[in-house]
C-alpha cells in the first residue's frame, strides 16, 4: 500500500486524501498532497526519518518530497469552538474513521497508490452532481467548517449547497459556536475565498445561514458592493484590491474584527475617500493633486495605483492611463532642490511642493 520506490514508505499503508483526490477527480490541476497513514505510530515515523510538525495531532513531513503525512485520527468535542477538541490517532484508527471526521464529503475521498478510490460517504457522487454536502452530524460541532463550506462555495461556484447542510450551519450560528471563531481564523478562510473566481458567493453563504454579521460585524453587502467585487475578480484583482471593495461600504469596526494584513486595511481605509473625490467630479488639477495627496502617492505610487484601479471597478469614468501620467508627473517635481531653496523650513518646503506638483498638473493637462 506505499508508493512505489519510495523507502521512507515501503511498508506503510499509506493514501492521498483530501483536496488533491478531489481536484484531480474534477480535472483540475493538481495542488500539495496530502497523506494519512494508517496503522503506524510517531516512533515508526521518526525512525523513518519523517519530522514531526503537528500541534494538536501527529503530522510529520516527508525527509525527502516534505509532503505531508498524518496519522489516521479519530476526534471528539471536548469543549467550545474550533479548538475543543480531543485528538486520538492509534494505530488501530482505520481510514473510514479518519475519512468520516472530515467536513465534506467531497474531501473525504482517499486514493491508494494503486490508484483506487476509497469513498465512504458518498464524496464522488457528489462531486458528480455538483453538490456541497456534510460528512456527518459532527459537522455542527466546528465552526470553522461552516467558513470552509462558504469558501468552497465561492471556488467550486457551479456547486450547489445540500439543503441539510445549510439547516447545520444555521444551527451552528443559533447555538453560538460560530461566536468561538477567532478573528486570525476568519481572516485566514475569507482570504483565501476573496481569492476565487467568485469571491462573492462566500459572503452570500455566510448572509444566508445568519453568520455574516457573527463573522464580519460592520460589514455591509448589498449588490452595489457585490458588483464591484465580481468586477474584481474577473479582472483578476489582487487581495488587498478585492479587500478593499467588499469593505468600501463597511463601519471602521469591521478592520478590529477582521484583523486583515496591513496592506489590505491600507486600502481598505483609503478606497472610501478616493471614491468620494471620484463622485464629487475631480476635474482639473487642484482635484486632481488633493486625491494623490490622500493617497501619497508621491511615497507610495504602487498603492495609489491599485487604489485607482479598485476604484475602476465601481466608476467606469476612472482613466487609469490618465492617473498614471498624473502620478508619474507630480512624482517627478524634484522635491530635494525646493526643501533647500527653502532653508529647510518644512512650511515653506509642503507649500512649495504642492505648488509645483500643480505646475506640473496644470501643464500635463494644458
Amino acid at each position: 500500500m506505499s508508493p512505489c520506490g519510495d523507502p521512507a514508505v515501503e511498508g506503510l499503508e499509506v493514501y492521498v486524501v483530501g483536496g488533491a483526490v478531489r481536484d484531480a477527480l474534477l480535472g483540475l490541476p493538481a495542488g500539495d498532497r496530502d497523506w494519512v497513514v494508517v496503522g503506524a505510530t510517531p516512533e515508526i515515523m521518526a525512525a523513518r526519518g519523517f519530522t514531526p510538525v503537528g500541534g494538536d495531532f501527529p503530522v510529520f513531513l516527508h525527509p525527502r518530497t516534505h509532503e505531508e503525512y498524518a496519522l489516521a485520527r479519530t476526534e471528539r468535542k471536548s469543549g467550545r469552538g474550533y479548538k475543543g477538541f480531543v485528538f486520538h490517532a492509534g494505530r488501530e484508527v482505520t481510514l473510514d474513521e479518519d475519512l468520516r471526521r472530515r467536513d465534506l464529503t467531497v474531501n473525504a475521498i482517499a486514493r491508494a497508490p494503486d490508484g483506487a478510490l476509497i469513498d465512504p460517504l458518498g464524496g464522488v457522487a457528489d462531486l458528480r452532481a455538483r453538490v456541497l454536502r456534510h460528512t456527518g452530524p459532527a459537522f455542527i460541532e466546528d465552526p470553522v467548517r461552516l467558513l470552509r463550506l462558504a469558501r468552497f462555495a465561492a471556488r467550486f461556484h457551479e456547486f450547489s449547497i445540500a439543503p441539510e447542510t445549510l439547516a447545520l450551519c444555521r444551527a451552528l450560528v443559533d447555538s453560538g459556536e460560530v461566536d468561538a471563531l477567532v478573528p486570525e481564523r476568519v481572516w485566514q478562510e475569507l482570504a483565501k475565498g476573496l481569492s476565487t473566481g467568485h469571491p462573492g458567493r462566500m459572503i452570500e453563504v455566510l448572509a444566508e445561514c445568519g453568520a455574516l454579521p457573527r463573522v464580519a460585524p460592520g460589514l455591509r453587502w448589498d449588490e452595489t458592493v457585490a458588483a464591484g467585487l465580481r468586477e474584481s475578480a474577473r479582472r483578476g484583482l489582487d487581495l488587498a484590491q478585492r479587500y478593499a471593495l467588499l469593505c468600501r461600504a463597511s463601519s471602521a469596526s469591521l478592520q478590529d474584527a477582521l484583523r486583515a494584513p496591513t496592506a489590505c486595511r491600507d486600502l481598505a481605509r483609503l478606497l472610501p475617500g478616493v471614491l468620494e473625490r471620484l463622485g464629487d467630479g475631480a476635474v482639473g488639477a487642484e482635484a486632481h493633486l488633493d486625491l494623490l495627496e490622500s493617497c501619497d502617492a508621491w511615497r507610495r505610487p504602487d498603492r495609489c495605483r491599485a487604489l485607482l484601479e479598485a476604484a475602476s471597478c465601481v466608476r467606469a469614468d476612472v482613466d487609469q492611463a490618465a492617473w498614471a501620467q498624473r502620478i508619474e508627473a507630480a512624482r517627478a517635481v524634484d522635491a530635494g532642490a525646493i526643501a533647500r531653496a527653502a532653508g529647510g523650513d518644512a512650511g515653506r518646503i509642503r507649500a512649495g511642493l504642492r505648488a509645483a506638483r500643480l505646475r506640473a498638473l496644470e501643464a500635463l493637462e494644458a
